[in-house]
């Protein structure tokens, strides 16, 4: 992804996995015109996790909701196949962080978002379809992986969390199965 950065030539910067796709021929255009509306540094959205076979049935519905800055301190973070960033912060505050194996998108967007404050908006609507099996929920094992990584990554931006904060975080998304 950090090679992708590097070569990139847009104004935003996204990324989408090779088995993932965008929920509408029309995502693309929507996305650009809200930041075009906005001029906001980030955009997000919802997300559906769909079965990794046609006809893609949706089993899990993300639904983000409006960005508010004390989010992230209760566990939240957009979905990031939904992530779009201005190059420029990219420039200015870093790509990825290798360190990191199953949480370096949530350590990206936390430093962007709640660390320096990047401007945010979200449009309402399911952006990406997600195939199941993601590494970070693959198995119990990688979630408490992924939750240390997660604490990690407020650690690494001299961030203070609230003691619940990682707890919280794969907590919120129980509810997500339910809105299918």
């Amino acid at each position: 992804m950090n090679k992708g950065i590097a070569h990139a030539t847009g104004q935003y910067i996204a990324f989408l996995n090779a088995d993932d796709f965008y929920a509408t021929p029309g995502t693309l255009q929507r996305v650009a015109r809200q930041l075009k509306d906005t001029q906001a540094d980030t955009l997000y959205g919802d997300l559906h996790y769909v079965t990794a076979q046609p006809p893609f049935n949706v089993v899990r519905h993300w639904k983000s909701g409006p960005y508010r800055h004390r989010n992230f301190l209760h566990g939240w973070m957009p979905p990031h196949p939904t992530f779009f960033a201005r190059r420029a912060l990219f420039e200015q505050y870093g790509s990825f962080d290798l360190r990191f194996r199953s949480a370096a998108d949530y350590e990206l967007m936390l430093r962007f978002l709640y660390k320096h404050k990047a401007s945010a908006t979200y449009l309402p609507e399911v952006l990406v379809k997600m195939r199941t099996g993601g590494m970070s929920n693959a198995s119990f094992r990688h979630r408490i992986r992924a939750n240390r990584e997660d604490h990690l990554a407020w650690q690494v931006n001299g961030l203070k969390p609230y003691p619940h904060t990682t707890i919280l975080k794969p907590l919120r998304k129980l509810g997500q199965w339910f809105r299918n």
